[in-house]
């Protein structure tokens, strides 16, 4: 894979698998190194210690307590970007910008603006399961080596 097509590179090792095997899950842990990591604003993985993701295994068999590397890509990262701040950021300017414009009350303004959030997220929840298939994070098995990755 080219250098920009991947945002971050982050050690894990296999909690468990689902009962046919297909899907593996992946115990994230982050160390200090992630500070360095020019990835390590827009990750996501780098806000607690550990962190548990499910991954599609796409026919390879991992083994619980095995050591595997989890990626995902640049553009996938960007639209998360986007769909978490912002597109919200964007529907919360344009009601408080409208609506004040047309003299309605702080009040009115501020309820309004929270509404269409509360919308906002309403709509992600239904479309959870449409969202969540194009963010497909990648596991491999990990190379003996003493070099951490993010």
């Amino acid at each position: 894979m080219a250098r920009l097509d991947k945002i971050a590179s982050h050690d894990g090792i296999v909690d468990h698998l689902n009962h046919d095997g297909s899907i593996v899950s992946v115990v994230i842990n982050t160390r200090s190194a992630c500070t360095t990591c020019e990835a390590h604003s827009r990750c996501g993985f780098a806000e607690s210690k550990d962190k548990v993701v499910d991954i599609p295994t796409q026919g390879v068999a991992y083994t619980p307590g095995e050591h595997v590397i989890v990626n995902i890509s640049e553009g996938r990262g960007l639209l998360a970007v986007w769909i978490a701040y912002v597109l919200p950021a964007i529907i919360m300017l344009a009601v408080i910008i409208s609506l004040s414009m047309a003299h309605m009350s702080e009040l009115v303004v501020i309820i309004a603006a929270l509404a269409a959030l509360a919308l906002y997220v309403a709509l992600l929840f239904l479309l959870r399961r449409h969202i969540s298939s194009r963010f497909v994070l990648s596991v491999q098995k990990q190379q003996k080596s003493d070099t951490p990755l993010c």
